[in-house]
């Protein structure tokens, strides 16, 4: 089994800054594609970015402009920065990642227990 540990999450005000990050850890499977998830109260669970096996990147429409995924391959580490947060950012934030081939989108076989992000004055 993989196992997938999110930290980084917290309370930060409107228009401040986080990094979200996720370690792999527990298994010989070489994860080569990852995302990030997040889901508010009530609401569905929806891609906030992913990068794919070949490197290639995504965002959701709301954090285009905001968020940035990246990678460390030789940690197994995926990381989310999220600049300009607002209070509909807050959520819990799942790291997903799994291996699969060139271009195949999320989501993928592997979820970590997720991090609360809250946004708030």
């Amino acid at each position: 089994q993989v196992q997938l540990v999110e930290s980084g999450g917290g309370l930060v005000q409107p228009g401040g800054s986080l990094r979200l990050s996720c370690a792999a850890s527990g298994s010989m499977v070489r994860i080569n594609a990852m995302a990030w998830y997040r889901q508010a109260p009530g609401k569905q669970r929806e891609l906030v970015a992913g990068i794919t096996a070949g490197g290639g990147t995504k965002y959701g429409d709301s954090v285009k402009s905001r968020f940035t995924i990246s990678r460390d391959v030789n940690h197994n580490t995926v990381y989310l920065q999220m600049n300009s947060l607002k209070p509909e950012d807050t959520a819990v934030y799942y790291c997903n990642a799994g291996r699969a081939g060139l271009g195949v989108e999320p989501p993928y076989d592997y979820w970590g227990q997720g991090t609360q992000v809250t946004v708030s004055s």
